[in-house]
């Protein structure tokens, strides 16, 4: 990769130097939770071998963020326990922390970084992430640098947040070609030559601050029992990890690409990828999707159309399944990725575009049939039997099908006071629940609902006003959900 397309993906976050007296390189894994396809490794990998010093990877979970709960610290102690695995052999100190109360890690990373080169770590343009990146490096006295591993498209190289998908598509067209070939290595440790480490680099570190061991991983419900975090909120069966997330690419690519064009909306089928909370943990990289699903194509990017119209079409050249998923995952996802890196204002009504705001404020004080508590809508209790099933899905298995996760929204908008409540309720829900949430996507899909990245729809209704509209009724006559609705009917949450 040209050192220009690097800096891009290089923020440096504070103005300290590389300490060249340090004893070690740290890569501080927050994001990118995985071994493989991941440029924050693969950055630290090369300042170990330019400063000819060992190279310690610190994953780290902590327990006082909202929503942390049983289901999400599975998931990552999951992808913790892969990780393990998989950097068993690798001359690296591989250091899984999981805090064990809350402040309980404090000290923990400065004092890790107080005896490094130089830090390394993700950059994550949501959640509480970027705001702990930024208090870090005001208080390291050496080099912190965040890679952007989110996407094929380095989110720097767009210096605009976009209205509507067709017009990043547009961008993307222009500006992602000369990118699609700069992949992080499949094993960023593979050919590097730098000292191997040895754990009494850390020995004292980890004495005050033991790292969780390997029987915890392979089984860590007991342990998560005992931490101070929602406990209501329990583990799902998709279980964690570079393993799974790999299993899941494998089936999707062999069974669910072929049928996805025509049937993705199809909440019966189930050919739609499921990737989207291992993208999110980062125990997959979009990299790595994009390469395995190109191989199965048999597709060079010599095959792009010279033609740049923001069509989701035809562009890439690549059969009808494969054509309609990129543009979910690179188009959409990346879209939502795009906001968040610009926005700070990604999570907030205000946000939306002038339209939608004026349409909705408008029509604020219509009269609502149906007007529902968070707790209620939490519950599944509203009178629309396919929403409730959509509810338990959530609550149940931590996902919404797609396109029953956009009429999930619509109708928390027709079924609150405010559009402004709607979202607060949208926000909590998909947070507390989704597996994915908590990421850029989780915005663009629920902000969605309330008009970003659309544009005004007639007839004008009441609530909606020029908001695009949607119905359960509409959705039963399109589609097949009365076995979907018998699996997930009252009394079905946590069976």
């Amino acid at each position: 990769m040209s050192a220009e397309l690097w800096q891009l993906r290089i923020r440096e976050i504070n103005q300290a130097e590389v300490c060249d007296d340090g004893k070690y390189i740290l890569y501080w894994m927050i994001a990118n939770r995985r071994t493989d396809w991941n440029f924050s490794l693969q950055r630290a990998a090369w300042w170990a071998e330019r400063l000819k010093r060992p190279l310690v990877i610190f994953e780290a979970l902590r327990v006082g963020y909202e929503w942390a709960s049983d289901r999400l610290h599975t998931f990552v102690l999951q992808g913790m326990r892969d990780n393990r695995a998989a950097m068993s052999d690798a001359p690296v100190i591989y250091y899984p922390y999981v805090e064990p109360k809350k402040d309980a890690a404090k000290g923990l990373l400065k004092s890790l970084a107080d005896d490094a080169c130089v830090v390394v770590t993700d950059d994550f343009p949501c959640f509480f992430l970027p705001r702990m990146v930024e208090a870090v490096g005001k208080k390291l006295k050496v080099k912190l640098e965040a890679i952007d591993g989110n996407g094929l498209l380095p989110m720097r190289a767009a210096d605009r947040d976009f209205p509507r998908a067709h017009s990043f598509r547009r961008f993307l067209q222009k500006e992602l070609p000369k990118h699609l070939e700069n992949a992080p290595k499949a094993n960023p440790l593979s050919g590097k030559s730098f000292p191997a480490a040895d754990n009494k680099l850390i020995a004292d570190i980890q004495k005050k601050w033991p790292a969780i061991d390997t029987d915890t991983l392979e089984d860590p419900s007991k342990f998560i029992a005992e931490l101070p975090i929602d406990h209501e909120v329990p583990a799902v069966e998709t279980m964690g990890g570079a393993k799974a997330a790999r299993k899941q690419m494998k089936w999707f690519l062999q069974e669910g690409l072929k049928r996805y064009a025509e049937q993705r909306n199809d909440v019966e089928s189930e050919c739609v990828s499921q990737l989207s909370p291992y993208l999110h943990f980062g125990h997959l990289s979009v990299h790595e999707v994009f390469h395995e699903l190109t191989q199965q194509e048999k597709w060079e990017p010599s095959q792009l159309s010279e033609k740049v119209t923001g069509s989701r079409d035809g562009w890439w050249n690549m059969s009808d399944g494969a054509e309609s998923f990129l543009d979910e995952i690179i188009t959409w996802r990346e879209l939502g990725y795009n906001m968040c890196h610009l926005r700070g204002d990604y999570d907030q009504y205000r946000s939306l575009p002038d339209w939608a705001r004026q349409t909705l404020e408008e029509h604020k004080e219509d009269e609502r049939e149906h007007v529902y508590t968070l707790e209620e809508f939490e519950h599944a209790k509203t009178h629309d039997p396919l929403w409730n099933a959509a509810q338990r899905q959530l609550v149940r298995d931590g996902r919404i099908h797609n396109y029953l996760r956009m009429l999930w929204g619509k109708k928390i908008l027709h079924w609150t006071n405010t559009p402004q409540y709607a979202a607060k309720v949208m926000i909590h829900l998909n947070n507390k629940y989704a597996l994915d949430g908590r990421n850029p996507n989780s915005y663009s899909g629920i902000f969605w609902c309330l008009g970003r990245y659309d544009r005004a729809w007639g007839p004008e209704r009441e609530i909606f006003g020029k908001i695009r509209y949607m119905t359960s009724d509409s959705a039963m006559r399109k589609l097949s959900l009365k076995g979907y609705i018998k699996e997930y009917a009252e009394g079905q949450l946590f069976d």
